[in-house]
Protein backbone atom coordinates (compact mmCIF):
# COMPACT_ATOMS: atom_id res chain seq x y z
CA UNK A 1 0.00 0.00 0.00
CA UNK A 2 1.36 3.44 -0.64
CA UNK A 3 2.29 5.85 2.11
CA UNK A 4 -0.72 7.87 1.43
CA UNK A 5 -2.97 5.08 2.45
CA UNK A 6 -4.03 4.61 -0.70
CA UNK A 7 -5.16 1.01 -2.07
CA UNK A 8 -7.12 1.46 -5.20
CA UNK A 9 -5.82 3.95 -7.84
CA UNK A 10 -7.60 4.22 -11.34
CA UNK A 11 -5.81 6.16 -14.00
CA UNK A 12 -6.79 7.00 -17.57
CA UNK A 13 -8.58 3.92 -17.62
CA UNK A 14 -10.27 3.55 -21.33
CA UNK A 15 -12.66 0.55 -22.53
CA UNK A 16 -12.73 0.28 -26.25
CA UNK A 17 -15.05 -2.49 -27.74
CA UNK A 18 -15.38 -2.62 -31.65
CA UNK A 19 -15.42 1.23 -32.97
CA UNK A 20 -17.11 2.69 -29.72
CA UNK A 21 -15.38 3.95 -26.44
CA UNK A 22 -17.37 2.14 -23.83
CA UNK A 23 -15.23 3.72 -20.88
CA UNK A 24 -13.39 7.53 -21.21
CA UNK A 25 -10.51 8.34 -19.15
CA UNK A 26 -12.01 7.28 -15.78
CA UNK A 27 -9.72 8.41 -12.57
CA UNK A 28 -10.81 8.39 -8.84
CA UNK A 29 -8.80 6.51 -5.97
CA UNK A 30 -9.93 4.36 -2.48
CA UNK A 31 -7.97 4.79 1.09
CA UNK A 32 -7.72 2.53 3.37
CA UNK A 33 -10.37 2.29 5.97
CA UNK A 34 -13.63 4.20 3.70
CA UNK A 35 -16.00 2.94 1.81
CA UNK A 36 -17.09 4.43 -1.43
CA UNK A 37 -19.83 4.37 -3.17
CA UNK A 38 -19.94 4.07 -7.41
CA UNK A 39 -23.06 4.83 -9.25
CA UNK A 40 -23.90 4.99 -12.53
CA UNK A 41 -27.27 5.19 -14.99
CA UNK A 42 -28.04 2.76 -17.32
CA UNK A 43 -25.50 1.79 -19.86
CA UNK A 44 -23.27 4.25 -18.08
CA UNK A 45 -20.15 1.48 -17.29
CA UNK A 46 -20.23 0.80 -14.39
CA UNK A 47 -20.12 -3.08 -14.55
CA UNK A 48 -17.29 -2.85 -17.66
CA UNK A 49 -15.19 -0.60 -14.93
CA UNK A 50 -15.66 -3.02 -11.93
CA UNK A 51 -14.62 -6.15 -13.84
CA UNK A 52 -11.58 -4.41 -15.27
CA UNK A 53 -11.25 -2.91 -11.49
CA UNK A 54 -10.98 -6.83 -10.51
CA UNK A 55 -8.92 -8.85 -14.05
CA UNK A 56 -12.25 -9.95 -15.66
CA UNK A 57 -11.90 -7.70 -18.26
CA UNK A 58 -8.42 -6.25 -19.75
CA UNK A 59 -8.41 -2.73 -20.21
CA UNK A 60 -7.60 -0.71 -23.56
CA UNK A 61 -5.58 1.40 -22.04
CA UNK A 62 -4.69 3.27 -18.46
CA UNK A 63 -3.61 1.71 -15.11
CA UNK A 64 -5.26 0.04 -12.30
CA UNK A 65 -3.09 -0.06 -9.54
CA UNK A 66 -3.83 -2.34 -6.18
CA UNK A 67 -2.06 -1.55 -3.02
CA UNK A 68 0.77 -0.25 -5.29
CA UNK A 69 0.97 -3.30 -7.82
CA UNK A 70 0.09 -2.34 -11.35
CA UNK A 71 -2.87 -5.14 -12.33
CA UNK A 72 -1.09 -5.33 -15.78
CA UNK A 73 2.05 -6.48 -14.86
CA UNK A 74 2.03 -7.93 -11.29
CA UNK A 75 -1.40 -9.33 -11.68
CA UNK A 76 -1.14 -12.18 -8.68
CA UNK A 77 0.49 -9.53 -6.69
CA UNK A 78 -2.46 -6.77 -6.87
CA UNK A 79 -5.09 -9.79 -6.98
CA UNK A 80 -3.69 -10.92 -3.39
CA UNK A 81 -4.97 -7.90 -2.09
CA UNK A 82 -8.15 -7.82 -3.86
CA UNK A 83 -11.45 -9.39 -2.87
CA UNK A 84 -14.78 -9.13 -4.35
CA UNK A 85 -18.44 -10.09 -5.24
CA UNK A 86 -19.24 -9.65 -8.89
CA UNK A 87 -23.06 -9.38 -9.07
CA UNK A 88 -24.35 -12.82 -6.97
CA UNK A 89 -21.94 -15.03 -5.05
CA UNK A 90 -20.89 -18.27 -6.43
CA UNK A 91 -21.66 -20.86 -3.75
CA UNK A 92 -22.46 -24.76 -3.96
CA UNK A 93 -26.03 -24.72 -2.31
CA UNK A 94 -25.84 -28.23 -1.68
CA UNK A 95 -22.72 -28.00 0.19
CA UNK A 96 -22.70 -26.75 3.52
CA UNK A 97 -21.49 -22.83 4.05
CA UNK A 98 -17.80 -24.49 5.85
CA UNK A 99 -17.75 -26.90 2.78
CA UNK A 100 -18.23 -23.85 0.33
CA UNK A 101 -15.45 -22.13 2.47
CA UNK A 102 -12.72 -24.93 2.36
CA UNK A 103 -13.38 -25.52 -1.26
CA UNK A 104 -12.23 -21.88 -1.86
CA UNK A 105 -9.65 -22.14 0.43
CA UNK A 106 -7.73 -25.04 -0.83
CA UNK A 107 -7.28 -22.75 -4.09
CA UNK A 108 -5.33 -19.96 -2.04
CA UNK A 109 -1.63 -20.29 -0.36
CA UNK A 110 -1.48 -20.29 3.49
CA UNK A 111 -5.80 -20.04 4.18
CA UNK A 112 -6.16 -23.07 7.50
CA UNK A 113 -9.19 -23.21 9.31
CA UNK A 114 -7.69 -20.87 11.94
CA UNK A 115 -8.44 -18.43 9.52
CA UNK A 116 -12.00 -20.21 8.05
CA UNK A 117 -13.42 -19.13 11.66
CA UNK A 118 -12.07 -15.82 11.68
CA UNK A 119 -14.05 -14.96 8.62
CA UNK A 120 -16.88 -17.11 9.44
CA UNK A 121 -17.09 -15.09 12.99
CA UNK A 122 -16.24 -11.87 11.33
CA UNK A 123 -19.48 -11.97 8.97
CA UNK A 124 -22.00 -14.04 11.60
CA UNK A 125 -22.16 -17.37 10.53
CA UNK A 126 -21.13 -18.76 13.03
CA UNK A 127 -24.21 -20.99 14.21
CA UNK A 128 -25.20 -21.72 10.70
CA UNK A 129 -21.98 -22.69 8.84
CA UNK A 130 -22.28 -26.33 9.08
CA UNK A 131 -25.85 -25.48 7.51
CA UNK A 132 -26.27 -26.61 3.50
CA UNK A 133 -26.71 -23.20 1.82
CA UNK A 134 -29.57 -24.39 0.11
CA UNK A 135 -31.16 -23.42 3.47
CA UNK A 136 -29.99 -20.04 3.94
CA UNK A 137 -31.81 -16.31 3.37
CA UNK A 138 -30.36 -14.21 1.12
CA UNK A 139 -29.06 -12.56 3.43
CA UNK A 140 -27.28 -15.28 4.75
CA UNK A 141 -25.61 -15.81 1.59
CA UNK A 142 -24.50 -12.49 0.92
CA UNK A 143 -22.20 -12.38 4.04
CA UNK A 144 -21.12 -15.97 3.25
CA UNK A 145 -20.04 -14.98 -0.22
CA UNK A 146 -18.14 -12.08 1.59
CA UNK A 147 -16.60 -14.46 3.80
CA UNK A 148 -15.15 -16.07 1.01
CA UNK A 149 -13.99 -12.84 -0.52
CA UNK A 150 -11.88 -11.92 2.65
CA UNK A 151 -10.22 -15.57 2.88
CA UNK A 152 -7.25 -13.92 1.54
CA UNK A 153 -6.84 -10.75 3.74
CA UNK A 154 -7.12 -8.26 1.05
CA UNK A 155 -6.94 -4.59 1.82
CA UNK A 156 -9.71 -3.73 -0.96
CA UNK A 157 -12.86 -5.47 -1.53
CA UNK A 158 -15.35 -4.92 -4.18
CA UNK A 159 -19.19 -5.32 -4.10
CA UNK A 160 -21.28 -5.49 -6.87
CA UNK A 161 -25.54 -4.17 -5.30
CA UNK A 162 -24.60 -6.05 -1.82
CA UNK A 163 -27.70 -5.09 -0.66
CA UNK A 164 -29.51 -6.27 -3.97
CA UNK A 165 -32.96 -8.36 -3.14
CA UNK A 166 -32.69 -7.73 0.96
CA UNK A 167 -35.44 -6.49 3.45
CA UNK A 168 -35.21 -3.94 4.99
CA UNK A 169 -33.68 -5.46 7.95
CA UNK A 170 -31.60 -6.81 5.96
CA UNK A 171 -30.19 -3.90 3.90
CA UNK A 172 -29.75 -2.00 7.36
CA UNK A 173 -27.65 -4.84 8.60
CA UNK A 174 -25.64 -5.37 5.38
CA UNK A 175 -24.80 -1.39 5.46
CA UNK A 176 -23.88 -1.93 9.20
CA UNK A 177 -21.44 -4.74 8.69
CA UNK A 178 -20.09 -2.55 5.54
CA UNK A 179 -18.92 0.07 7.51
CA UNK A 180 -17.58 -2.13 10.47
CA UNK A 181 -15.63 -3.51 7.64
CA UNK A 182 -14.34 -0.29 7.07
CA UNK A 183 -14.15 1.47 9.89
CA UNK A 184 -12.59 -1.44 12.13
CA UNK A 185 -11.34 -4.17 9.96
CA UNK A 186 -9.51 -1.30 8.23
CA UNK A 187 -10.59 -2.18 4.36
CA UNK A 188 -11.19 -0.05 1.36
CA UNK A 189 -14.77 -0.93 0.19
CA UNK A 190 -16.27 -0.13 -3.18
CA UNK A 191 -19.59 -0.53 -3.56
CA UNK A 192 -21.97 -0.35 -6.47
CA UNK A 193 -25.56 0.07 -5.96
CA UNK A 194 -29.07 1.50 -6.93
CA UNK A 195 -30.01 2.52 -3.55
CA UNK A 196 -29.27 6.13 -3.27
CA UNK A 197 -30.49 6.11 -0.48
CA UNK A 198 -28.24 3.40 0.96
CA UNK A 199 -24.94 4.95 -0.27
CA UNK A 200 -26.17 8.37 1.31
CA UNK A 201 -26.02 6.87 4.41
CA UNK A 202 -23.18 3.77 3.64
CA UNK A 203 -20.29 5.80 2.10
CA UNK A 204 -17.96 8.35 2.92
CA UNK A 205 -17.04 9.16 -0.36
CA UNK A 206 -18.83 8.68 -4.17
CA UNK A 207 -18.07 8.57 -7.70
CA UNK A 208 -20.63 9.58 -9.98
CA UNK A 209 -20.30 7.96 -13.54
CA UNK A 210 -22.47 8.42 -16.78
CA UNK A 211 -21.77 7.81 -20.20
CA UNK A 212 -18.47 6.30 -19.34
CA UNK A 213 -17.10 9.04 -17.65
CA UNK A 214 -17.12 10.51 -13.95
CA UNK A 215 -18.72 14.03 -13.31
CA UNK A 216 -17.75 13.91 -9.97
CA UNK A 217 -16.13 12.46 -7.32
CA UNK A 218 -16.66 13.90 -3.37
CA UNK A 219 -17.18 13.14 0.05
CA UNK A 220 -21.38 13.18 0.06
CA UNK A 221 -21.67 16.22 2.82
CA UNK A 222 -19.53 18.13 0.10
CA UNK A 223 -22.10 16.69 -3.07
CA UNK A 224 -24.95 17.47 -0.73
CA UNK A 225 -23.41 21.05 0.56
CA UNK A 226 -23.36 22.56 -2.60
CA UNK A 227 -26.99 22.10 -3.77
CA UNK A 228 -28.77 23.33 -0.54
CA UNK A 229 -31.37 25.36 -0.97
CA UNK A 230 -33.78 27.99 0.98
CA UNK A 231 -37.40 27.13 0.15
CA UNK A 232 -39.47 30.33 0.39
CA UNK A 233 -43.55 30.81 0.66
CA UNK A 234 -44.06 34.38 -0.06
CA UNK A 235 -47.27 36.52 -0.89
CA UNK A 236 -47.44 37.76 -2.70
CA UNK A 237 -45.41 35.54 -4.65
CA UNK A 238 -44.67 37.39 -7.86
CA UNK A 239 -43.55 40.36 -6.05
CA UNK A 240 -41.74 38.28 -3.75
CA UNK A 241 -40.08 36.78 -6.91
CA UNK A 242 -39.06 39.78 -8.12
CA UNK A 243 -37.57 40.78 -5.01
CA UNK A 244 -35.02 37.39 -4.74
CA UNK A 245 -34.35 37.59 -8.66
CA UNK A 246 -32.66 40.95 -7.95
CA UNK A 247 -30.46 39.63 -4.93
CA UNK A 248 -29.90 36.21 -6.42
CA UNK A 249 -29.90 35.00 -10.08
CA UNK A 250 -30.27 31.30 -9.28
CA UNK A 251 -34.21 31.51 -8.38
CA UNK A 252 -36.26 28.32 -9.10
CA UNK A 253 -40.01 27.90 -8.97
CA UNK A 254 -41.96 24.91 -7.52
CA UNK A 255 -46.10 25.34 -7.82
CA UNK A 256 -46.19 27.57 -4.15
CA UNK A 257 -42.55 27.54 -3.29
CA UNK A 258 -39.96 29.49 -4.09
CA UNK A 259 -36.74 27.85 -4.42
CA UNK A 260 -33.18 29.59 -4.12
CA UNK A 261 -29.36 28.94 -2.94
CA UNK A 262 -28.72 28.70 0.41
CA UNK A 263 -25.99 31.18 1.66
CA UNK A 264 -25.38 31.50 5.16
CA UNK A 265 -24.03 35.14 5.11
CA UNK A 266 -26.69 36.20 2.48
CA UNK A 267 -30.21 34.54 3.77
CA UNK A 268 -30.87 36.91 6.85
CA UNK A 269 -30.18 40.00 3.92
CA UNK A 270 -32.64 38.38 1.52
CA UNK A 271 -35.36 37.72 4.47
CA UNK A 272 -35.20 41.89 5.30
CA UNK A 273 -35.15 42.76 2.09
CA UNK A 274 -38.49 40.70 1.55
CA UNK A 275 -40.07 42.24 4.49
CA UNK A 276 -39.11 45.90 3.72
CA UNK A 277 -40.90 45.38 -0.09
CA UNK A 278 -43.70 44.97 1.66
CA UNK A 279 -43.35 41.06 0.72
CA UNK A 280 -45.02 38.38 3.82
CA UNK A 281 -42.46 35.30 4.80
CA UNK A 282 -45.12 32.92 5.32
CA UNK A 283 -42.02 30.28 5.54
CA UNK A 284 -38.74 30.24 4.94
CA UNK A 285 -36.87 26.85 5.28
CA UNK A 286 -33.18 24.96 4.56
CA UNK A 287 -33.63 22.55 2.79
CA UNK A 288 -30.78 19.68 2.09
CA UNK A 289 -31.42 17.95 -0.68
CA UNK A 290 -31.00 13.91 -0.96
CA UNK A 291 -27.78 11.97 -2.80
CA UNK A 292 -30.94 11.20 -5.50
CA UNK A 293 -31.67 14.59 -6.37
CA UNK A 294 -27.85 15.40 -6.99
CA UNK A 295 -27.79 12.29 -9.25
CA UNK A 296 -30.64 13.35 -11.42
CA UNK A 297 -29.10 16.63 -11.93
CA UNK A 298 -25.73 15.03 -12.90
CA UNK A 299 -27.23 13.24 -14.92
CA UNK A 300 -29.96 14.17 -16.74
CA UNK A 301 -32.31 12.02 -15.09
CA UNK A 302 -31.34 8.75 -16.30
CA UNK A 303 -32.31 5.73 -14.59
CA UNK A 304 -29.60 3.75 -12.29
CA UNK A 305 -28.22 0.71 -13.40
Amino acid sequence: MSSDGITLAVQGLRKVIGKREIIHHLDFELRRGEVFGFLGPNGAGKTTTIRMLVGLIKPTSGSIRICGYDLSKQFSEAMDNMGCIVENPELYSYLSGWRNLQYFARMMDGIDEARMNEVIALVGLDARIHDKVKTYSLGMRQRLGIAQALLGRPKVLILDEPTNGLDPSGIREMREFIRYLAEQEGLSVLVSSHLLSEIQLMCDRVAIISKGRVVRVDTVNNLLAHQERVHWRLSPQEQGLQVLKGLTGAVEMDGELVKTPFVAEQTGHWNRALVEAGVTVMEMSRKLPSLEDLFIELTGGEGID
